[in-house]
């Protein structure tokens, strides 16, 4: 029998793939693979991030912070480690998708792994162990049919349509996948802002906003906020929601009207 350094042709890598039913949850191995076979280091923030081992994550980080080096991380090691898994990403435009792949290719070049396109899907690699990575456009058309998926990675999620959203959950329904949200906010709306707020315990939420970022210095930061403005600093570089000022009354103000235990004056039928 084979084993598995010889079916991979790679040397010394290391501890043998797991199945997702002896992966341990809140592990440290996915910041040594990261480090040892990747050759990436993490900073404080995204060790907290790659070890959390969340079902359910939303992340909700300043701009240039490493998010989709990141999740590139979180979709090589699951497809490397778990054999017939498959990854999906989803952002709001292919061409964003396929931004996060490349990162992902280049990681498995770094393990010596020459990936090719699974043959279906434009955006994709094919791993020998049969392991996808596939990269989604914001298309309901073209990306309904994936199912049993291991893990759902939506990139820009805050610009990622609902109906998109509602679309690519029922592909993790019967493989109980995993499910994560990254994105730099865009106003109090949508499916990101909704799970970021109210989205309850299910959710493993990570904040992280420029001033934590070791690798945006401070500098530039001032020169930002006098340049944009405090709104769109706010926004772009301090994960705060920010209303856009179309609307008549802000969204705070609106949630804050609300009482449920007030009936309606006409219940409808």
């Amino acid at each position: 029998m084979e084993t598995w350094g010889v079916f991979w042709g790679i040397d010394d890598l290391g501890d043998e793939p797991r199945d997702s039913q002896t992966a341990p949850a809140n592990s440290d191995g996915i910041i040594e693979f990261a480090r040892t076979k990747l050759r990436f280091e993490p900073d404080e923030k995204q060790m907290e991030v790659l070890r959390s081992g969340a079902k359910r994550g939303i992340l909700n980080c300043t701009r240039q912070w490493g998010k989709s080096t990141t999740a590139a991380v979180m979709a090589v090691h699951r497809a490397f480690t778990e054999a017939e898994s498959v990854v999906l990403v989803a952002s709001p435009s292919a061409r964003q998708s396929a931004e996060l792949i490349e990162k992902a290719r280049g990681m498995l070049a770094a393990l010596r792994i020459e990936a090719h396109g699974d043959g279906h899907n434009d955006v994709s690699l094919a791993l020998p162990n049969r392991s996808r990575i596939i990269g989604l456009p914001e298309n309901p058309a073209t990306t309904r049919g994936f199912s049993a998926v291991s893990l759902l990675l939506i990139d820009e999620a805050a610009q990622v349509e609902d109906g998109t959203y509602k679309m690519l959950r029922p592909m993790i329904a019967v493989s109980d996948g995993d499910l994560w949200l990254l994105s730099t906010p865009y106003g109090k709306r949508g499916f990101f802002y909704e799970c970021w707020e109210h989205g309850g315990n299910e959710w493993t939420r990570f904040r992280v906003k420029a001033t934590e970022c070791p690798r945006i210095p401070a500098e530039f930061l001032e020169e930002e906020r006098r340049e944009m403005g405090a709104s769109w600093f706010g926004q772009e570089y301090m994960t705060e929601f920010i209303d856009n000022g179309e609307a008549v009354f802000g969204r705070d103000v609106v949630e804050r009207a609300l009482d449920e235990n007030v009936k309606p004056l006409w219940p409808g039928r």
